[in-house]
This record gives structure tokens, sequence and C-alpha cells, in this order.
């Protein structure tokens, strides 16, 4: 990128230097400001440090030292660590931060992070799925062990002596006698290189001896997160940019401009233009982009501008034909992708069940309504790269999207890392990028910002699915568990977006198993099958999204509610019945490295929620009861054990639901980051509560009805109830935290409205219309 152009990008807040003395006021004119420099070294290179208050990456003091790709040492014994993974509240760069600086033996005062933009070299981008620490986690152990190796190597080399006899702690090297700082050797120069099975077979450091991991560090970022320096994609300003509004057309699919009347808006002042976009990637078809100098001129004139469309298909699709398709896919036993179980068919466990217990369980459309909303900035630089600015979580799947959309190699664009103003799966989807995109090259590359407005931000949101779900249990002889049945039906994400990441089932039907992860759960239940099918129009009508903890959100939800109504059904208590089917037998037993002990462990953190919130011997007011579920995180690839309880009152004449505290439990196997674990359970679990109370919207006329937060309600704070979370104690490989807390709430609340009123709630989220019309039944 030439100087010139670097000149030219600037960006959001400066706050003042005194943060102590900041007032309320001054602090929100601060987020507001502009002027901060904001500039880039070069194409596909370092893009973001948020410890920064200028997001310019740490410049390494003389020479540098990189053992592998992921961090350089430089001759002041700094240590830079590339983050590939997005950074939208979680701390994920500290968190893995201090998983290579624990190997490595440096002090955290001398650690930096940097969130890397795009580069083939970086393998897939993505953050979701709450894969990254569990993913990150042997990588970066093997970076820092191999940093540590070869330091101590040159420095048994300088003094003659056997690097056994040497030892790291703290970014010094010694021997007893000698000693030296990792900067003093990076200044006498290295250049041992690792190769992959060298790395593979370095020797890490015993679990006792972490002195990073599991310890309560200083988040890199939280300084600028709180002083207001922090910086988003809506913070992008580039000099000479334009600002645009889209106009959406009536189906996500299908449409097309017929006309644009713009006559209305050309006395709006700064209104520049209206683009009818072309878009060769079929992302935004029909689409109308408002151009303005501003980003309030462009919105103003897109309000008076005239657009007919040729509507697509599914302009008149609503909720309740999405899920009939569903029930009609339910019904076809030829239908669908059935999942590899130990024993996947069950005809002859119901052909001679002593009974059959079935429930069909359903879930509404959700919105995510993250704080910022999606937005892009894009131009073409001075040496014919296209820049994508914006907050993303799968820079490695829009990447080849952008690439047909603007029909340039994908080595000629690069995507521009910043922080995510709220993401929980809305961003692993890049679409909103593909129209800034566009619209930038219908101006020959002069830098556009697309902004989306709330409104348009729900409309063209990538919404989870509604969902329907029928399971069945088969019983025997003493009421023994011989069989059971998952059959789920919703839009498919990955089946959308992403087919390549789908596997096969037994029946050779590739699957999403974002869309059935939970269903196939580690209870022992005899025969087990488990169903997945791909709703077609869900999928034609709207794009199926990753939402927080995806499929378990729903599957979860109908699994821990049937589970609790099994139950009930042969006179056994809940906990109870579920600790005798997680049984460590089969593929239940579990297997390393991700999975060691299987059912045993879910067990575990079920008998300590029990314990935790008194499930069972508690003396509590009438209309008042406690409800226990658990799961298993995000699949069975890498399961975190969680239980969670939930305390609450129905109000039988109004069908409120008050929920007073929640306890959860979870296994997560190593804890790395213990402050960052505990935030990231407790917003999980308020957003499971939001989900089974507070949100929902519906498909209407083929769109979101709600597309504001004056209709559409999640979780207030007023609503927000005592939370209570314990972490098991583990050595085991750190597994994902960001989702699993969220799968445990929604069955846990309806189990605990059964147990204190005896009505059974089969539909998320759980209304006080829901409530009324169950006590009745």
């Amino acid at each position: 990128m030439s100087n010139k152009l670097m000149s030219r990008l600037t960006t959001g807040a400066s706050a003042p230097a005194a943060a102590s003395a900041m007032t309320r006021r001054g602090f929100l004119v601060s987020m507001t400001a502009t002027g901060v420099a904001f500039g880039f070294p070069r194409a596909s290179h370092a893009a973001m440090n948020p410890v920064a208050a200028d997001g310019l990456p740490v410049q390494p003091v003389g020479d540098t030292f990189e053992p592998t790709m992921w961090y350089w040492i430089d001759t002041d014994g700094q240590v830079n660590v590339n983050i590939i993974r997005a950074e939208m509240g979680q701390h994920v760069g500290t968190a893995i931060a201090r998983i290579l600086a624990d190997e490595l033996e440096v002090s955290w005062d001398k650690v930096h992070i940097t969130h890397v933009d795009t580069d083939e070299k970086w393998g897939l981008m993505v953050t979701g799925g709450s894969w990254s620490i569990w993913q990150s986690w042997p990588v970066y152990r093997q970076a820092g062990a191999a940093g540590r190796t070869a330091l101590i190597e040159a420095a048994a080399a300088q003094w003659g002596v056997d690097p056994a006899t040497c030892t790291a702690r703290d970014g010094v090297v010694t021997d007893g006698t000698n000693s030296i700082t990792y900067g003093d050797l990076v200044a006498a120069g290295l250049d041992r290189s690792f190769t992959e099975e060298e790395l593979q077979a370095l020797t890490l450091k015993p679990h006792e001896e972490l002195r990073l991991v599991g310890k309560d560090v200083t988040a890199l970022d939280i300084e600028n997160k709180t002083n207001g320096k922090a910086i988003y994609g809506l913070d992008a300003k580039v000099e000479g940019m334009v600002y645009g509004v889209p106009l959406l057309p009536p189906t996500r699919l299908g449409s097309s401009v017929t006309s644009v009347d713009d006559s209305g808006a050309k006395d709006v002042k700064g209104y520049l233009q209206t683009l009818t976009l072309e878009d060769p990637s079929g992302t935004v078809p029909g689409w109308v982009v408002v151009l303005g100098e501003s980003l309030m001129a462009a919105k103003w004139a897109s309000e008076a501008i005239a657009v007919e469309w040729a509507a697509g298909d599914t302009a008149n699709v609503n909720e309740a034909q999405i899920n009939d398709r569903s029930r009609a896919l339910i019904a076809d036993d030829t239908a669908g992708s059935i999942l590899p179980t130990d024993n996947p068919d069950t005809t002859a466990a119901f052909e001679g069940a002593a009974d059959v217990l079935e429930a069909e369980y359903s879930t509404q459309t959700v919105l995510h309504f993250q704080l910022e909303p999606v937005n892009a900035t894009v131009f073409q630089n001075d040496e014919g790269m296209w820049e994508i600015h914006t907050g993303n979580q799968w820079q490695s799947l829009i990447l080849p999207v952008l690439s047909e959309a603007l029909e340039a190699p994908a080595d000629k664009i690069v995507m521009r890392s910043y922080m995510l103003g709220g993401g929980f799966g809305r961003r692993l989807n890049g679409d909103y990028t593909v129209p800034a995109a566009l619209a930038s090259k219908a101006l020959g590359g002069k830098p556009v910002k697309l902004v989306f407005f709330r409104e348009d931000d729900a409309q063209f949101d990538s919404v989870r699915s509604p969902s329907i779900q029928k399971l069945r249990m088969a019983f025997g002889e003493g009421n023994a568990v011989t069989g059971m049945e998952h059959h789920a039906a919703a839009g498919w994400p990955t089946g959308v977006l992403a087919p390549g990441f789908m596997p096969k089932g037994v029946n050779d039907v590739p699957y999403d198993p974002f869309a059935i992860d939970g269903a196939d759960h580690w209870y022992n239940v005899g025969a087990h099958k488990v169903r997945a099918l791909e709703n077609d129009l869900a999928n034609a009508t709207f794009r199926p999204g990753w939402l927080r903890s995806v499929g378990p959100g729903w599957t979860n939800f109908a699994v821990e509610s049937f589970m609790d109504e099994a139950a009930h059904k042969v006179g056994t208590d809940p906990v109870e019945f579920r600790l005798q089917h997680l049984t460590a037998e089969g593929s239940n037993a579990g297997s390393a490295p991700n999975a060691v002990g299987g059912a045993l462990r879910q067990a575990e953190v079920l008998r300590r929620v029990a314990e935790m919130s008194g499930y069972g011997t508690a003396d509590l007011p009438a209309d008042t009861a406690i409800g226990i579920a658990t799961t298993f995180g995000q699949s069975r690839g890498m399961p975190t054990w969680t239980a969670g309880a939930v305390k609450l009152h129905v109000d039988r004449e109004r069908g409120y639901v008050t929920v007073e505290k929640m306890w959860l439990a979870f296994d997560c196997g190593t804890v790395v980051d213990p402050d960052g674990a505990l935030a990231q359970c407790q917003g999980a679990a308020l957003w499971g509560l939001s989900m089974a109370l507070h949100e929902g919207t519906m498909i209407e006329d083929g769109n979101v009805v709600d597309r504001n937060l004056g209709g559409y309600t999640p979780l207030r704070l007023i609503d927000t109830p005592e939370l209570e979370i314990a972490f098991v104690e583990s050595t085991e490989v750190p597994v994902g935290l960001g989702e699993p807390g969220t799968t445990v709430i929604a069955p846990a609340i309806a189990n605990a409205i059964y147990n204190a009123v005896g009505a059974r709630l089969r539909h998320l989220p759980i209304r006080p219309d829901d409530v009324l019309a169950a006590l009745k039944a």
C-alpha cells in the first residue's frame, strides 16, 4: 500500500489520556469522535493490535526471531503473537497468547497480540463453534516450546554446555552459572527452524508447571475496550469515501429490480446516486444501494426513493408453511441422513415395545441482533488490491465469494481485521461485505462504506431456522429403555453456505452437524436412531445461519425435555433416570484426546449441579420449582460436559415465568482463562434464558416480522437472575466454552415449569400465553 493511501485511512475514537478523570459525557463524546490514525503497513499483513489506540501492530526493536509463523521475539524480548481468531468480546487473543507464552516462558508484560489480516499461509480462518481454544491449544503450545527449545540451545552453544543443563524462565535462560535474556540471544542471531514433525515431537511442560494457563492475568485488550479506543468496523473511515445504505428486495433470493425512481431524493442534501447492483456471485440479487456524502444523507435519501421489484418465489412463505414442510419431511421415512450411532436400527425395539413415548418439539425463528449492525468499507488501493475493512468470523468462507462477486483473483483481495461489536455467529456469514464490494466496483474502486441500519440488519440476518423435532422412546420389560429415535428438520446453515463441511451419514446422505449436534447424545438407550432432515423451503426463503450454540440450542431442548418426560412416565426421579443411562458403554465410553471419560464426565457435572442447587432437597414455595438438564456442549467431537439447574416461579393467573436463580457446572478440560471462561459461561447461560422465554420472531411474506427491538425483546437487565457457576478441575484437553452454557437453560426451564405447575411446554420461546394454554390443557 502506498504512503498516500495509508494516510487516507482513519478511524473513530480518541479517548482522553487520563481515563480516571473521564466523565460519562466525555466517554460518550470520545466514542463518537474521529481522527485517530489507523494505517496498515502493507497488503496482506498484520492488521490490528487491540492494545494500541491507533490499532497498529507493535513494532519490533532490532532484529526478530520467528521460530514459527505464529509469533516473533525481538531484541528487547518483546513477543508478538499472531491471532487468526476474531475478537468479539471474548478475549480470545489473551487466551491464545497465554498458551504460547506459558510454553515459551516469557513474562506476561512482554507479550503483545496482533489480529492478522487474511493470507493463505494462515490456513482456515474461522472463529465459531467454540473451536478457538480447542484448535489453538496444540498449535500454540508447540510453537511456544519451539522458541524455548531454540533459545535454550543457542544459550547452551554460546556457553559450551549441554542444553539439558539449562532452563528458561521469564525470558531468561540460565545454566545455574551463566544467564542471558531472550533479547540478547535474538540480537546475537538465531536461525533455528522446525519441521512439522519436529514440532509435534517437542516435549511440552507438565500440567503442574503451567504458570499462565489457568491463572488470572490482565487481558491484553481490556483497556481499550473500556476507555473507548477499541476499533470496530463501524469506526473505519477512508479519505474520500462515500456512504451507502441498502434497499432490500422483497425476497432473499430470486428478486430483480424493474424500476428505480430517485427523483424524490435529489433535493436531499448530500445525496449522490443510486446503484442497482449486478452480482455474479448471486449473493445479493435485486439489491439497490443508495450513496451519500454522509451516512444520514444516504439514509434520508433512501427513504425518498421508489423501487419496484419482481419478487422471488418465496414472497408469500410463512413460518407455518416452513414447519409443515418439516413435518412432511419427518413423516417420510426415506428422507434425510441417518447419523452414525452404535446401533441406528430401531425397528426391533419399537416393534417389540411394551410401551412407547412420543413427543413433538418446536422452536421459532431467532435473530442475532448483535450490538454492532453489519457493515463493510471497501476500496481498491493503489496497488490494485481490493481491501475489505470489516469485522468477520469466517474470512476463509467469504473470500471466494468476494472473488466471484468482484471478478478478481483471490490473491487480489485482503480482509482487514477489526473488532466485532458482537458476532454470535452472524458474522460467520460475510455476505454483508459483498454489496459494499459491488458498490465500490461500480464506482471504479472508490471507497464505499456500507452500513446496515437495524431494520435492514434484521431483515438480512442469517437467522436460526425454525425447527420441528419428533422424539420416540421404546420401553421393554420393567420399563427398561430399549430404543430411541430423534428426527429433526430445519434449515441447514452449513448445507447452504459451506456444504464441503458436511459429513455423510450411514445411509451415505450428507448432513449438517450444526443442525443435528446434540441429538447424538451420550445416554445408553439401546438402539438409537438420529435422523437429520434439511428443510428446503427454509433454505429457499432465508439464509439459515449459525447462531450461538447452533443446533444444540434446540436439539438439546428436545432431548432434555424428553428425558424428563420419560422419567416421569416410568415414575423415576429425572436426575436419577439420567444417571442410570449415562453409562460408559460402547461409543459412550469416550475416547482420547477430546472425550476421555465419556458419559461418566457428563454424569459427574449432573451430580454436581444437583448438589449445588439443592435439587430434590429444597423446601420451595407453591408454584416454585427447580428443573435440571445436562448436555455436552457443541458436539461429540469436542464435548464440553455441561449441566444446568433453574429455579423459577410460575404465576398461574398471568402465565408469567420468573427465573430466580440458575446454577451451571462445566467440565471443559483445562481452563485456560478463568475470568474469560466465567464470562463466556455467564453470557451463554443468559442467552439461553433469553431464547427460552423472550426471543423469537416469525416468517411472514418471506421475511422476518420483527426488525427492531421494539417488537423483538431479548432478556432485559431487570429479568436477569442470580447465577452460580462451577468448573470441574481437570488436566484434560481444553474444549469450547462460548456456547455450551446456552444449551441447558431452555430444557431446565421447561422441566422446572412442569415441576412447579404440572404443565409441559414443548415450544420455544415459552410465552405467558403458552403457559396459560398448557395449564388449561
